[in-house]
């Protein structure tokens, strides 16, 4: 069959599904089966999906332009239109959906349909078809009620469900205004029709997904749509479920509490924004959160459940200081989530933070992603090394792969021991990728010693412990040639290192 319109996208990772895309395709009316989806990844070369999306000569090519996509479907449209001048563009996504007239892909493209797109996409694709030519080339999205909506659970291939992360929604929007992030659009959160939904997800499950990630920004704002859920898997639980949830970190009540307590260990993951502890900046990004009721509740899912936490940070808010920061990242580290996702603030097209920009000094990077390079109260060097300490707490706490070593990395003050050991492994390496796993742990045994005063034989045991779970062969790098070399009662006269590497085996 031939396919008159492809709908696509450059995925950050190909285990990612775009949702967006089976929207589209769901509700795509009398031209769902002349629409083909198409998804590709940010590594591939725009040439070769340029040589793809052609092949079959189609008339339309929709493309979903987001943060992490835009350089390089830029790059792809440029290609398309030299290539194939008759094809008609048509972009969508939150990256084209406000400031849209001054960038260069839309300037490149033939139309643009901003803001929602299941709708207009399919009247644009009509019209085109039919040999009409829309006079604007920008135009508005249609957001019908969500029970209009065609759910896309359907459009996952037998190949998704086996092999990519599924994503779900049972709702829309959010009705809070923090400003640095696009749900300050919206005028609320509007959730789809519950048992429908279930039903969906009920077909997803008869199909075989075990896995469900859910992109709902505020999951437990009505929590009796939340419990019902909840119950939903409960009911079906087996030992492959897993949930990932967005939680709003104040609000969790006894009857959310008592099915959280049911879910066993690997079957629940909560992302949990704190973004800021700071009551000062809170108020100016328009952040409304209970700082003691969400350090209660981080503390009681750790203590009486077996959810898997994931926290956030945001590092270059207005109004915050590298020690209000700190202060921040401790109180969050002594209620023990399993992850600390450190992010650097973005300047996301259309939201509200760009009010900020003068009065605190904030210089974004004009290129994607455009992340915050300096405020009135940070400089650009601390910027820097605050991207590097991101980096390497990635590397060395989220990862999970220095358990025994890490307590003794960050003593009784987390922040700022990190703070000088990621700045003296930077010192040493003036990298913060590539970085091999033998190397990385010679790098924090360095660390340890030299900027942490770890006692060596100490910091030595806490490295072998966690290199034993490594999975790594052959010569332990990180000992000391004092260590490698001596003999103990323990072993009988062996050396350290064959006595240590038994952990290996």
């Amino acid at each position: 069959m031939v396919n008159a319109i492809i709908i696509a996208t450059l995925n950050a990772r190909y285990t990612h599904a775009s949702l967006g895309l089976r929207y589209l395709l769901a509700n795509q009316g009398e031209w769902q089966a002349q629409t083909k989806i198409m998804e590709f990844t940010i590594a591939m070369r725009p040439l070769d999906i340029a040589e793809q999306l052609l092949i079959g000569r189609p008339r339309i090519i929709g493309l979903g332009v987001y943060i992490w996509n835009i350089t390089e479907t830029t790059a792809l449209v440029a290609l398309l239109k030299a290539l194939a001048p008759d094809v008609v563009i048509v972009l969508g996504g939150p990256e084209v959906s406000y400031e849209t007239a001054q960038q260069t892909i839309v300037q490149q493209a033939d139309y643009v349909i901003t803001g929602a797109g299941e709708v207009s996409f399919r009247q644009l694709c009509g019209q085109l078809l039919h040999g009409q030519k829309p006079l604007n080339k920008v135009i508005a999205g249609e957001q019908v009620p969500l029970a209009q909506l065609t759910l896309p659970y359907t459009q996952y291939t037998e190949n998704d469900l086996a092999t990519r992360s599924i994503y779900v929604e049972a709702s829309r929007g959010c009705p809070f205004k923090c400003e640095f992030c696009l749900s300050a659009l919206d005028k609320t959160a509007l959730p789809f029709e519950l048992q429908h939904f279930l039903a969906e997800m009920d077909r997803l499950w008869q199909r075989g997904l075990r896995q469900f990630r859910f992109v709902d920004r505020t999951f437990n704002l009505k929590i009796a749509t939340t419990v019902a859920i909840l119950d939903f898997f409960l009911e079906r639980l087996d030992a492959a479920t897993f949930l990932h949830f967005e939680l709003i970190p104040d609000h969790l009540p006894d009857a959310l509490k008592e099915r959280i307590t049911r879910f066993p260990p690997g079957s629940l993951q909560f992302e949990i924004g704190i973004q800021t502890f700071n009551p000062e900046v809170q108020a100016l990004i328009s952040r409304k959160q209970d700082n003691a009721k969400s350090a209660e509740n981080i503390r009681w899912l750790r203590e009486h459940s077996a959810a898997h936490l994931h926290t956030d940070l945001i590092f270059g808010l207005p109004g915050e200081d590298l020690p209000s920061f700190g202060a921040g990242f401790d109180r969050l580290m002594a209620l023990n989530p399993h992850e600390i996702q450190v992010g650097i603030l973005k300047r996301l097209r259309g939201t509200p933070i760009i009010r900020h920009t003068e009065a605190f000094g904030m210089v974004y990077n004009p290129q994607p992603p455009y992340n915050i390079l300096r405020t009135d109260r940070v400089d650009f060097d601390t910027m820097q090394q605050m991207n590097r300490f991101a980096r390497y707490w990635d590397m060395i706490a989220n990862s999970g792969r220095f358990a025994h070593t890490l307590p003794l990395l960050l003593g009784d003050a987390p922040f700022a021991r990190f703070w000088a050991l990621s700045a003296w492994i930077y010192a040493q390496v003036q990298q913060t990728h590539q970085i091999a796993l033998p190397r990385l742990f010679v790098l924090v045994h360095g660390a340890g010693q030299a900027v942490l005063g770890i006692e060596q034989s100490v910091l030595e045991d806490a490295l072998l412990q966690d290199y034993a779970v490594t999975g790594q062969k052959g010569q332990i790098p990180f000992l000391s040639e004092v260590r490698k070399n001596r003999a103990t009662p323990q072993d009988g006269g062996k050396s350290g290192n064959q006595r240590q590497l038994r952990f290996l085996n």
